[in-house]
């Protein structure tokens, strides 16, 4: 029990810090072009994550799992920040956010068939019933949204659901900031020279809010959220824990609202509270 505990307690702070990286990543899309900051964030998390893993002398992980951590660097390391950046060029960092309710039903999916849970039945109404109200928000689009913004949120809900419950396995036994460090460096090499080949040729003449965005997405986003993240699902259960996503579009929108001024639409908020109920039910029968 105090085990769980700690896992959810683990988790709910890891969401807390992602509910900033997508309206992070729309400040930052203003002056960095979605390669270069896909590839920047990675390669600055990496580097921290090297430095971490060297200070604490952490052992190589075995062969075998370095396909886990391909698989974790292609879903979180690249995949959803490289789609979210897309993304959010054509439509608002609100609009995104109520995306983030489908995590949940992705990562669960991906739990089940790489983490070897198994839900009640009961689990899967509660985590169709939020997936299905973020669907119909998003089939609405009446504020804000686009549909080949939308298709690619929804791509990019599908690898990071994969790199999170092939990342929260693999932390039961290298520990969750380990993993994403692991997979921040197995990503370095190519990420190092996409963002030296795509490197804005105006630097200096940046915003600061861009540069503010970069260093949001790159420290907390891509690394320190990671650290409870995956120490929470490792914990408490990938399926289980993983329902607090369903929190992460409420945090969002707040976000959005308070610190890009965008408009919140009343049917986002009722989305979001009725996604936000789900939680209870899910986390019941995990």
């Amino acid at each position: 029990m105090q085990r769980s505990m700690a896992g959810w307690g683990s988790g709910l702070l890891g969401v807390m810090i992602f509910s900033g990286s997508l309206p992070a990543t729309r400040v930052a899309v203003v002056d960095f072009n979605p390669i270069f900051l896909t590839s920047a964030r990675a390669a600055i998390a990496a580097i921290l994550g090297a430095i971490f893993l060297f200070l604490f002398r952490q052992k190589r992980p075995a062969k075998s799992d370095l396909s886990s951590l391909a698989m974790i660097a292609a879903g979180v390391v690249v995949g959803f920040p490289l789609l979210t950046a897309l993304a959010l060029q054509q439509i608002t960092a609100a609009h995104s956010i109520v995306f983030i309710g489908l995590l949940p039903l992705s990562t669960a999916i991906f739990g089940v068939l790489r983490g070897d849970e198994r839900p009640k039945p009961a689990f899967w109404l509660f985590s169709l019933l939020g997936a299905a109200t973020v669907a119909g928000f998003a089939l609405s689009r009446e504020q804000g949204g686009a549909l080949e913004g939308d298709l690619l949120m929804i791509a990019a809900i599908l690898l990071c659901g994969l790199g999170y419950a092939e990342g929260a396995a693999l932390s039961r036994r290298l520990g969750g900031w380990q993993v994403i460090s692991w997979a921040l460096l197995l990503s370095l090499p190519v990420m190092a020279v996409i963002a030296l080949a795509s490197l804005p040729a105006s630097l200096p003449v940046l915003t600061a809010p861009a540069w503010l965005g970069l260093a949001y997405v790159s420290i907390f986003s891509m690394l320190v959220g990671f650290i409870f993240w995956y120490r929470g699902l490792a914990l408490g259960g990938i399926a289980g824990v993983g329902q607090l996503q369903l929190l992460q579009p409420f945090f969002g929108l707040l976000l959005a609202a308070i610190f890009l001024r965008e408009p919140i639409a009343w049917t986002m908020i009722a989305s979001t509270l009725i996604v936000v109920l789900c939680v209870a039910g899910a986390k019941r029968f995990s």
